[in-house]
């Protein structure tokens, strides 16, 4: 192995030592304790120290890096310390993610990590938005992300890679080609004969380098970091290497033949560099003996700080108050703004207020980012950030590649260096392709290690327009079990602007589902000054006394619907407007009211949100019913092309008869 110092002092040179040897022999020790029982899981980077140590200490501390399973190196090269993360790694409330986390699937804001989940690639789109976010403020920074070979296999690297070129943004992207994926040979996981290779692709530099070489790696990032900041373009840098221990320690070694593991014990990292230091006379055998018994006895000391952690005690009221960021209160508008038509020229379609909301939002939040297919120019294929293009330009309402995934994890990136984002998905359908993004990450991360998403997702939505299967589901219940996030679904243009407001002023994840077929075809009057209505609170649209519709969204219009043309039925309309969290205090009174409830929804019967309403009325409100809860929704079947298939399906064709059924029980 050749080292070539170039103008490295000794000193630096030593350091590297130091910053090198030290999760190894921290590694060393957590395997010994991993066969004690004193931790319960290891992933070993053993053999792979210098690419983690190199390219930290290529980077500036406050540069934001995304790290994977074996990356120990990045924690202790940003001088994080072993008692606190022993704490991590044990489970300990004082750990970083106050026990919620294990192993390295954690980060923190202190340090500019920013903690992996377990999908792998989703960490390399959180990299864009972070150099996104250090693009538009003109810092002199880059974001760097870590993958593995096998995470090359996954869409999640295609897009952010893709992302990050045709942005231009100043990201490195480092692939510890380790030879396998757990126990898959790269032969089984890529045909190219270089994952580097994979750059010319994405319209990219690239580079394949000796990935234990820690003088190469520190010299290789160094100046490919210059090259980021200064061409404001992402890099790809395969480093070769090999993983001398399991995926975990569980997993053993028995499917890697013997001979793979003496070639790759004679290119060690830390062995080679010891023996360059003494052969160029900056080291002797007794500094080094020296290094490493100082080192041992450090290691001691902080594991007996860590041993000193209180027993977890288990706190449920600290569990549930941090899923989610802390919010600001938001108080109700007055009925008196709601119905003051004197505010505005004309009345506004649903489609009018999230314009004029949009527009608000973006100048009250000056480090607000819209992104989204075809909503720069076009203007969105609904037409609703229509001209904001021009007035707040291509940095901050930004086309985006068909890319879902990884412009969700940019969001999420964004929210790392303080700003905002909206994302909007050009059909609520296409979101599955971001499911993962949304719910593991974006909804975790603030419960994981304490860390906000402030992101929007606009997800317009539901069927009536004959759009078929594909591009009219109505799919919000999908995520309404997913701690973590918010789920808002206004009705009317004065709730979609309040709260559309409100959802861009709230620190979490937001999934903001627009109805398409309300979008022209409801008005109302709407102010045009600033006003925010509360998340998770629901709305008494009309009083009654006789049975109680309880619904959302285009089951709003619907219930309307049905009093108008029955006037002699006295029928209290609840309008959730938010679906997660869900307002239990409105849904108890009205129950305490009528004593006959119906939930409508316009989703399918089957685990749609009505189920979980009628399951907590019958638990909590149980001996104030006068009859069982009943349920209306859109029949079990994905959603029909065909106009009259579409309206046979919908819930609208069986509410006056669920109606009557209930008002004669």
């Amino acid at each position: 192995m050749q080292f070539n110092r170039k103008a490295l002092t000794n000193v630096q040179l030593i350091n590297f030592y130091h910053e090198l040897l030290y999760p190894r022999l921290i590694e060393e020790k957590m395997l010994v304790l991993l066969r004690q029982g004193k931790i319960s899981k290891w992933f070993s980077g053993i053999g792979q120290e210098a690419i983690s140590v190199g390219a930290t200490l290529a980077l500036e501390s406050d540069e934001w890096i995304m790290p994977l399973h074996r990356n120990l190196g990045v924690f202790t090269s940003r001088k994080m310390p072993l008692h606190k993360l022993f704490m991590q790694w044990q489970g300990n409330h004082e750990g970083y993610s106050k026990g919620r986390e294990r192993s390295f699937h954690f980060g923190t804001k202190e340090h500019f990590i920013c903690g992996m989940i377990s999908h792998l690639g989703p960490q390399l789109a959180v990299a864009d938005g972070a150099a996104l976010a250090i693009q538009l403020q003109q810092k002199q920074k880059i974001a760097l992300a870590f993958t593995g070979d096998g995470g090359t296999s996954e869409g999640d690297f295609h897009e952010a890679l893709n992302v990050a070129a045709v942005w231009n943004l100043p990201v490195i992207f480092i692939i510890e080609n380790n030879g396998y994926g757990l126990s898959t040979p790269v032969n089984e996981q890529y045909r190219c004969k270089n994952l580097v290779d994979k750059a010319i692709g994405y319209g990219m530099e690239g580079v394949q380098i000796d990935g234990n070489n820690i003088l190469e790696v520190y010299d290789t990032i160094s100046g490919v970091r210059k090259y980021c900041i200064e061409q404001q373009k992402p890099y790809l840098i395969e480093c070769m290497t090999f993983r001398m221990r399991g995926h975990e320690e569980a997993s053993g070694t028995k499917y890697v033949p013997k001979e793979l593991f003496d070639i790759w014990a004679e290119k060690d990292p830390i062995k080679n560099y010891e023996e360059y230091l003494l052969n160029e006379q900056i080291l002797t055998s007794s500094a080094i003996e020296d290094i490493r018994h100082n080192m041992k006895l450090a290691i001691e000391e902080e594991l007996q700080i860590a041993y000193q952690a209180a027993p977890m005690v288990a706190n449920t009221r600290e569990e549930l108050a941090d899923v989610y960021a802390p919010a600001p209160l938001v108080e109700e508008p007055s009925e008196n703004m709601r119905n003051n038509s004197a505010t505005t020229e004309k009345p506004h379609r649903l489609i009018d207020a999230l314009k004029d909301g949009l527009d608000l939002a973006m100048q009250k939040h000056d480090k607000l980012i819209l992104m989204g297919q075809d909503i720069a120019e076009y203007g969105g294929a609904f037409k609703i950030t229509e001209g904001l293009l021009e007035k707040y330009g291509k940095n901050r309402v930004r086309n985006t590649p068909l890319c879902e995934s990884a412009i969700i994890g940019t969001a999420l990136g964004l929210s790392l260096e303080g700003f905002k984002s909206m994302v909007e998905m050009q059909f609520a359908d296409f979101v599955s392709v971001g499911f993962n993004q949304i719910v593991n990450n974006l909804a975790k991360i603030h419960y994981r290690w304490n860390q906000n998403a402030d992101v929007v997702v606009r997800m317009p939505t539901g069927a009536g327009v004959g759009a078929g299967p594909f591009h009219s589901q109505s799919n919000e219940a999908w995520f309404t079990h997913v701690p973590g996030l918010k789920v808002v679904y206004p009705a009317t243009p004065f709730d979609a602007k309040g709260l559309l407001l409100a959802s861009f002023n709230d620190p979490n994840p937001i999934l903001f589902f627009e109805h398409k077929a309300l979008y022209r075809s409801v008005t109302g009057y709407v102010p045009n000054e600033y006003y925010e209505i509360p998340i998770g609170k629901a709305r008494v649209v009309q009083s009654g006394s006789n049975l109680s519709i309880i619904t959302y969204g285009a089951g709003v219009h619907w219930a309307l619907q049905y009093c108008a043309e029955h006037t002699d039925s006295s029928i209290e309309i609840i309008d959730l407007r938010t679906l997660l969290p869900l307002d239990y205090d409105s849904i108890r009174n009205t129950v305490l009211k009528t004593g006959k409830v119906l939930v409508l929804h316009e989703d399918t019967l089957t685990g749609g949100i009505g189920a979980e309403i009628s399951a907590w009325i019958t638990e909590h409100c149980f001996e104030h019913l006068d009859a069982p809860v009943m349920r209306c929704a859109s029949l079990d079947t994905p959603i029909p092309f065909n106009t009259t298939l579409e309206q046979n399906f919908l819930a609208h064709t069986r509410l006056a008869e669920t109606i009557e059924k209930l008002l004669n029980y």
